[in-house]
């Protein structure tokens, strides 16, 4: 009941809460400076796979936490990240759309690469075992994504041009539920699944917070490097950084049905955010010495 019901309705859920949070003029904000989006989509949706891979290579990590990492570095930014952004003084209509657009994506982009990567699994990669690209429930997959991803989003965008549907009060209180979603979905799995999570953490531990400094700091330096504003680059930084690991564990779980698969996506949930709140505080310390020392 738990991995068939419950957890595809809570992340539809989330998803439904991003989708009401994003205003008309979030879209005219972030269009008006189309680098920003370009280099943000850029190194969120296929920078941060190839990361995630040489990451989980390097460490030697098995066939199933190498899939489960990339799984996760597949999946759309998290919902949490604009409200970091925010914090953090970020441009939080760049970071909106950029979690917005890359969840419309994801129907496409998170089959590919995750049937990429097992093809290349299959052709005597080191990791190589016995997953293989027949083994993904591609047509699952698909509907999976689009049923609680792409749907739900679509939806909060048309309830928000209808504002007058839900006031400003109800858009408050489906964010805070949303939240209390997201905080249940990973204490649901950890529950249901604590054997397989904490066998696996010891292995795929130091690859997730290798993963969230690596993903941070790069998409700062790629944003530098286009020569974006200090608040592109804090939105760029932080939305790479924050995965939305429930749709990692949905998809290990609800799809794959392989538990060891989620692993990666728990322990991202409980590491990435205090990478985040890390950088949130540096960013602040270094604002009064000038946007040169802030990376």
């Amino acid at each position: 009941m738990t991995d068939t019901l419950f957890l595809p309705l809570a992340l539809a859920f989330i998803m439904f809460s991003l989708g009401l949070s994003l205003r008309v003029a979030d879209f005219r904000t972030a269009l008006g400076d189309w680098r920003a989006l370009g280099v943000g989509l850029l190194a969120q949706i296929f920078l941060l796979p190839l990361v995630a891979m040489a990451i989980g290579i390097g460490l030697g990590l098995s066939e199933p936490m190498l899939l489960g990492l990339m799984i996760l570095a597949a999946s759309p930014g998290g919902v949490s990240s604009a409200f970091l952004t925010h914090l953090a003084r970020g441009n939080t209509a760049l970071s909106l759309v950029m979690t917005v657009s890359s969840s419309l994506l994801a129907v496409v982009t998170l089959p590919f690469l995750i049937n990429a990567l097992l093809h290349w699994q299959a052709g005597g990669s080191p990791v190589s075992g016995e997953l293989r690209p027949g083994d993904m429930p591609l047509g699952k997959l698909l509907a999976g994504v689009l049923l609680v991803t792409t749907l739900p989003v679509l939806a909060g965008m048309f309830l928000r041009l209808r504002s007058g549907l839900i006031g400003e009060r109800g858009e408050m209180w489906i964010g805070r539920l949303a939240t209390a979603f997201f905080v249940a979905i990973v204490i649901v799995t950890f529950v249901s699944h604590r054997e397989t999570i904490v066998n696996g953490l010891p292995e795929v531990g130091a690859a997730t917070v290798l993963l969230n400094l690596v993903a941070m700091v790069g998409g700062a330096l790629l944003a530098r490097a286009a020569s974006l504003g200090r608040r592109e680059t804090i939105a760029i930084a932080l939305e790479c950084g924050l995965q939305n690991a429930g749709m990692g564990i949905f998809i290990a779980i609800s799809l794959f049905k392989i538990p060891q698969l989620a692993v990666p996506s728990v322990v991202y949930a409980l590491t990435m955010n205090l990478g985040a709140l890390a950088y949130l505080y540096f960013v602040r310390r270094q604002r009064a010495a000038g946007w040169a020392a802030v990376p």
